[in-house]
């Protein structure tokens, strides 16, 4: 349970790796762009404006924080081993073999549940863009869960199937496609604020703490969902042209933007529209179009745009996804099969097609708040072993080479894992819950498969 991997050995398995190095750093950046940029400000932001009011701006700013230093730690632990697993490989350089599955594990509901609530969220902006075109939308039974009025969510199911299909074409070509739904999805937020900021009113910012801190920390803790994503540069270490150099810089450039971005957002949405005016919407910023024009032509565009938008988290996050699967695959914790590489278009095909089943299942019969909230604590308690494992490596490995330096350690990791703590306290008993039985059915595979199947339990 405490043998660790040494740092030689995963950087070994990254340059013998059978991926294709082929991105670079704006290939890079738009993909850590695309995989954040979208499932927050686009569908959690209704959920956190009647928690926080309009101190959802500030919320968006403590949780951007609070991912600004783990953004931090990654960069250096990214630049230093560039591999596929993301914080699953940086913890089992570090934490041992049980801590990294655990971390693993985590990511695999961070990643795979997250694109299954995003598809959710895919589904109702599809409908207000076929209510406010066409005048009509797709029955509830066929575009919500069971639990929100539904049978299935079709559509949920259908952007899945379309990001698989993209994946399956190569790294590359999901890279080009996702870069063209970036610019598109950013031209549709700044659209958004021009509008919206006609309607401000000042009054509407007043009180700016209705619901007090506790209102503020928990919308933060909410909204850390829409940051989730910045690391999903890390997870394409083996397919970096330069890892070294460009997986640092891609991953902070990529929080930089989409902090701003949001933040712009929120401070457009709250002073055009009262918060009590935003109920649940899963579809906030559609809804805030609805309430103050009478045209209906801009309600559609946005609904195109954030259709684009959703469709980029959705294929990035299953492309994160995949290539976690893939490190733990090739360290013999997951069946073999989840790291085999398809010798045409060098992608894990098989692994590809599970992952995206299993998430297209679940995006089509769970709801979206239980999925959102599940994912963040899940992402919170792996940020937390990243920052950990910066302190460590620190101690042990002082002379290997880094291409970023977390700036005033150890300060800045410890204050990372205690946003992350913060956060985590800050949800629901419920989710709490489901996290505890995540947990629980991932120590009963690690030690009833993966312990005696992994390849340090081989002879060396």
């Amino acid at each position: 349970m405490l043998r660790r991997k040494p740092v030689g050995d995963l950087i070994a398995d990254g340059d013998h790796g059978q991926l294709k190095r082929s991105l670079g750093l704006g290939q890079l950046t738009m993909l850590s762009i695309g995989a954040t940029l979208g499932s927050g400000i686009f569908v959690v932001l209704g959920e956190a404006v009647p928690v926080a009011g309009p101190a959802v701006i500030l919320s968006f700013v403590l949780a951007g924080i609070t991912a600004l230093f783990s953004a931090l730690s990654y960069a250096e632990l990214a630049g230093m081993i560039p591999l596929s697993g993301s914080s699953y490989s940086y913890a089992y350089a570090t934490l041992g073999e049980l801590v990294a599955w655990v971390c693993g594990w985590c990511l695999v509901l961070e990643y795979g549940v997250s694109v299954a609530s995003v598809a959710v969220g895919w589904g109702q902006y599809l409908n207000e863009l076929l209510r406010a075109a066409f005048g009509f939308t797709i029955p509830d039974a066929l575009s919500q869960p069971p639990g929100s009025g539904g049978i299935v969510n079709v559509p949920a199911i259908a952007v899945v199937l379309l990001a698989m299909v993209l994946l399956l074409s190569g790294a590359k070509e999901s890279a080009r496609a996702n870069a063209i739904m970036v610019v598109v999805k950013i031209g549709t937020l700044v659209l958004f604020c021009a509008i919206a900021f006609t309607a401000v009113q000042a009054k509407n910012f007043t009180p700016f703490l209705p619901l007090g801190l506790a209102g503020l920390s928990a919308g933060g803790a909410k909204l850390f969902f829409s940051y989730i994503g910045f690391d999903a540069a890390s997870t394409a270490g083996e397919e970096a042209k330069n890892p070294q150099r460009d997986l640092p810089r891609a991953i902070l450039l990529s929080l930089a933007i989409v902090t701003v971005l949001y933040c712009l957002v929120a401070v457009a949405a709250i002073g055009a529209l009262p918060w009590q005016r935003f109920g649940d919407q899963q579809a906030a910023l559609s809804h805030v179009l609805t309430t103050i024009l009478d045209n209906q032509f801009w309600v559609a565009l946005l609904a195109v745009g954030a259709i684009v938008a959703i469709s980029s988290v959705v294929l990035t996050v299953l492309y994160g996804q995949t290539r976690i699967l893939f490190a733990m695959s090739r360290d013999g914790l997951v069946p073999a099969a989840l790291s085999t590489v398809d010798a045409r278009t060098g992608t894990p095909r098989t692994n590809t097609l599970v992952v995206s089943g299993f998430v297209a299942v679940l995006a089509a019969f769970v709801p979206l708040g239980k999925l959102a909230d599940a994912t963040s604590i899940g992402t919170l308690f792996a940020f937390a072993l990243v920052n950990i494992a910066v302190l460590v490596l620190r101690r042990r490995r002082p002379e290997q080479p880094r291409t970023f330096r977390v700036p005033f350690a150890p300060v800045t990791p410890v204050i990372g894992v205690g946003c992350c703590a913060l956060l985590m306290f800050s949800l629901d008993t419920a989710t709490w819950i489901v996290f505890g039985g995540w947990m629980l059915l991932g120590l009963v595979i690690y030690f009833a498969y993966s312990m005696r199947r992994s390849r340090l339990a081989g002879p060396r």
